[in-house]
């Protein structure tokens, strides 16, 4: 190769960097005299099984936990990890939708729902909040809707880390006490393995009957129960 060549090759780019959250919006929101800004985000909305949780973080400016990223994107010794630095150093509050208000609101609202009680559970009253998502809350300050800010907000990411281990924990203990439907593994999702669960067992309090999955089971018994003609 040519030294021409050579030095085109050295040149030519190697690929961005993977886009990871920062702390560059609260900063900004700082420096206008906005604080405490809190991001808040939820785990959960799409299991048969189980709550959404939801959580709130306030950062602190100068002890920001190095790794943060959409909890989605770390594997559970890092969220573990993260959980517990997040933990040490922010104020953190968590909020659950159960089942029951996931049947009567559906999955959006409760979600919602669960966001703003984990804002209003903060031990520090936020002056702005960000959200994971479309959709505003009613934070009692103001709010702005960050689309995919889990993977884009410092705060959000943290919210996600929190409230992602802390429905995984609690969906393990659940297991403990319903043994079989393997929700220690899949968190409530409906793998193949739960789905098999479900037809061996029959659904639990905790499923989400609003689900259709599990409100076919609840149709195929109460047929069961109708005497024929």
């Amino acid at each position: 190769m040519s030294r021409a060549a050579a030095a085109r090759a050295e040149r030519l780019p190697l690929g961005e960097d993977a886009i990871r959250p920062t702390f560059r919006r609260e900063r900004a929101a700082i420096k206008r005299g906005v604080w405490p800004v809190a991001g808040c985000d939820e785990a959960g909305r799409g299991p048969l099984a189980g709550p959404v949780v939801a959580a709130a973080v306030i950062l602190d400016p100068d002890r920001v936990p190095r790794g943060l990223n959409d909890s989605k994107k770390l594997d559970r010794a890092a969220r573990e990890t993260l959980y517990d630095l997040i933990c040490a150093s922010a104020e953190v509050a968590v909020a659950l939708a159960p089942p029951s208000r996931i049947d009567r609101d559906n999955i959006l609202r409760a979600s919602l729902w669960a966001l703003a009680r984990a804002v209003a559970a903060l031990p520090v009253k936020p002056q702005l909040v960000f959200v994971d998502g479309r959709d505003r809350i009613d934070a009692g300050c103001d709010c702005q809707a960050v689309i995919r800010g889990d993977g884009i907000v410092a705060s959000i990411a943290a919210a996600s880390i929190v409230a992602k281990v802390t429905r995984d924990r609690l969906m393990t203990r659940l297991a403990l006490a319903y043994p079989g439907y393997g929700f220690e593994r899949h968190m409530g999702y409906g793998v193949p393995e739960h789905m098999a669960a479900l037809a061996r067992l029959g659904p639990t309090i905790h499923h989400r009957r609003s689900f259709s999955p599990v409100a076919a089971h609840y149709c195929a018994k109460e047929a069961a129960l109708v005497p024929p003609i």
